[in-house]
């Protein structure tokens, strides 16, 4: 199963200025066979995006926690989450 989920954005520590771009980046310290990723906010089940990263051109309502899910099939694993702030 998929361990070790960890999140990082840019601008670091999620503070965005309105209208700039936000990235996260999700790794996996552990994990095998084909991995996918889904991005949450707010801790909602509906996916925001797929993939490893997640780029948002943020707008008043995006002050939230993110969280990335990544799945092996079998198992699924959370990063921690993280708090972006827009300025």
């Amino acid at each position: 199963p998929p361990s070790g989920v960890s999140l990082s954005a840019q601008p670091p520590e999620g503070r965005v200025a309105l209208g700039d771009l936000l990235v996260l980046s999700c790794s996996v310290a552990a994990g095998t066979g084909p991995l996918s990723f889904s991005w949450h906010r707010g801790g909602s089940a509906v996916p925001l995006g797929t993939g490893p990263r997640l780029e948002l051109h943020v707008g008043h309502g995006d002050s939230d926690r993110y969280q990335c899910r990544v799945s092996d099939g079998d198992s699924a694993a959370e990063s921690p989450p993280l708090h972006v702030t827009v300025l």
